[in-house]
């Protein structure tokens, strides 16, 4: 059992000094009852320290118990409060409104009032905390936030938490436009099981008199998770209802596609059984006069004035190995220069041919490449070689997909991001779904041919990942195409 007051994921978000915080939640975690603890400290605070509380939730009840709550912290901090209870304030337009008032001898409050807009204007000086909770079921949340964000012009705070209430509601497509980098928020996730390992059975066993074990944890787990069903994603693993259907809207991707005179190449090599059946050195040739012929051309295109980064989906035989080459503009657009993909290629001629294009490319940057499966040998070899400072090794999970998606998509939706041309470049991104509420290219091929599977969506999404690293100061020195071949000349030996 654990003797800290608060469990980790209370401590950290209390720990947030961010002007503006979201908190995507699973259902009764205890994160309204640490903000009220953190609510009265701050209004018990003398001066500038601290300031006023203002708490919205979508109805009465929950108003009233963040209040009393507040009055507990406020017993157990030996906070001076005076007498609370509901009082009438005047609101902007001459109307009164209800409102519970804590007021605490430092000459602050903490007041908790309904959820309309206009309850908020005129609010916030220096210092003060607006609380928005379980914001996904408020009524107008684009119309509170709007009045709620007037405080941080004096330097106050907005804390924002919520469990879903549906894929297209307003918190939602906040915590989306967060995760895509539109908001420079904090944002803080808290599901179910993430809340357990954390300890929360625990402290509910210490709050109920019971004894803990592992056992009684799993089977409270799987008890409650039988209760909330059929909503139990939603309600407990912070996956908004109704998601499903395509990601990536084809009117989005065509947009982002250049005419077919403007637009990079994709450049393919698929390896024959007799090419697969020979030795290494014979092969290594074949692709090096390949490289020579097919893509150094390209190389010798590209703009030696700018950064370039590179994105790698791996494969060996069922599925396209997908490379794609992001020039990284002066405007800080990102243009696909180049999509390369391999078809049943050995692994060292992947090697060979990776190595290659990251040694040729101008300013190269950062590369971030599937490591998972038989991807991990190829790019734990290219970080060792061009630096894990450059080299992302990227270990798929829900998480990455989550957070990544939306930073991707972002980059279509205002088109500061630029395409290759070509159908499969289109399917693949067709191919991007909603799974339980978590963008990710589904199980399964995703073409007519069976040979696909989102490859170069996925090599876009690494190649966008690698844009955003931040890889430190490089000394760079451009190697060129020819340069490119000296340095692997040891491939074609």
């Amino acid at each position: 059992m654990t003797d800290a007051l608060f469990l980790t994921y209370q401590q950290r978000w209390a720990a947030d000094t961010a002007q503006v915080k979201l908190w995507e939640k699973s259902r009764r975690i205890g994160a309204s009852y640490g903000e009220a603890a953190s609510a009265v400290l701050h209004a018990a605070a003398a001066g500038k320290l601290g300031g006023d509380v203002y708490y919205i939730s979508y109805n009465k009840d929950m108003t009233a118990s963040f209040v009393r709550d507040c009055g507990a912290w406020a017993g157990a901090f030996q906070a001076a409060i005076g007498a609370t209870g509901e009082r009438l304030l005047a609101r902007d337009d001459g109307r009164d409104i209800h409102v519970f008032d804590v007021p605490f001898a430092s000459g602050h409050h903490i007041q908790a009032f309904s959820n309309n807009p206009r309850n908020l204007r005129s609010k916030g000086r220096p210092g003060d905390w607006v609380v928005v909770d379980e914001a996904a079921f408020v009524d107008d949340l684009e119309g509170m936030l709007k009045a709620a964000m007037a405080v941080t012009m004096w330097g106050g705070h907005v804390h924002i938490m919520s469990t879903h209430n549906g894929d297209d509601s307003p918190f939602n497509n906040l915590i989306q436009d967060v995760r895509a980098g539109r908001y420079p928020y904090s944002l803080h996730r808290t599901d179910l099981d993430q809340a357990l390992a954390e300890g929360l059975y625990q402290r509910i066993c210490q709050v109920t008199g019971q004894l803990w074990s592992a056992a009684a944890e799993a089977q409270w787990r799987a008890d409650l998770i039988r209760r909330y069903r059929p909503n139990e994603d939603e309600e407990l693993f912070c996956i908004p209802a109704m998601g499903g259907g395509a990601y990536l809207p084809r009117t989005l991707i065509e947009s982002c596609m250049p005419p077919a005179d403007r637009s990079g190449p994709l450049v393919r090599y698929a390896g024959t059984a007799a090419f697969n059946d020979r030795a290494e050195p014979a092969r290594a040739r074949e692709i090096a006069d390949w490289l020579r012929d097919t893509i150094d051309p390209v190389l010798a295109g590209l703009d030696p004035a700018r950064r370039h980064v590179a994105g790698m989906d791996f494969a060996r035989s069922g599925d396209m190995t997908a490379i794609c080459i992001l020039e990284i503009g002066a405007t800080l657009h990102r243009t696909w220069r180049a999509l390369v993909e391999l078809h049943n290629v050995p692994f060292s001629q992947q090697r060979q041919v990776l190595h290659h294009l990251l040694a040729a490319l101008p300013h190269f940057t950062a590369a971030a490449l599937d490591a998972g499966g038989n991807g991990a040998q190829l790019a734990e070899e290219t970080a060792e070689r061009f630096g894990k400072l450059r080299i992302q090794e990227v270990k798929f999970t829900e998480a990455i997909y989550r957070d990544a998606f939306p930073r991707y998509k972002a980059g279509l939706e205002d088109r500061t991001t630029t395409l290759v041309r070509h159908d499969d470049v289109m399917e693949d991104h067709r191919a991007v779904q909603l799974v339980r509420g978590i963008p990710k290219v589904p199980e399964g091929k995703t073409d007519a041919r069976g040979q696909r599977h989102g490859d170069s969506a996925i090599a876009g999404l690494l190649a966008n990942m690698a844009a955003d690293a931040d890889t430190g100061p490089l000394t760079i020195v451009t190697a060129g195409a020819r340069g490119a071949r000296d340095l692997l000349r040891g491939y074609a030996a």
